[in-house]
């Protein structure tokens, strides 16, 4: 796939009120999420490389011991094998992540 528009991306429910739409090659993915408010993704790890950008809304994101609120704009580089969560504030968030390698599971 070459070109692509989000919205044309298969969905696929990730978690209650969390929807993911994704685009790979061989060595990257990136993933288009939608959360719906107060959605929450328990603290979990990966071998992936992962870097989050919050595209809209806000959401309070957990990395190790450190918890920040991210806004539009903001965004967290999350290394190999690192747990992590988030909770989703009062409004509909987006956020995109960067996948290296790509994951296999969230391939649709």
């Amino acid at each position: 796939m070459s070109f692509f528009r989000i919205p044309a991306l298969p969905a696929s429910d990730m978690l209650p009120g969390i929807e993911r739409r994704a685009v790979w090659q061989q060595g990257v993915m990136l993933t288009f999420f939608t959360f719906q408010p107060h959605a929450i993704v328990p603290e979990h790890d990966h071998e992936n490389e992962q870097i989050t950008v919050v595209t809209r809304g806000a959401m309070e994101f957990t990395l190790g011991e450190e918890t920040r609120t991210l806004h539009a704009g903001d965004g967290v580089c999350i290394p190999p094998n690192q747990p992590h969560s988030a909770r989703i504030l009062d409004e509909i968030t987006e956020a995109y992540d960067a996948w290296s390698p790509p994951r296999d599971d969230y391939k649709a």
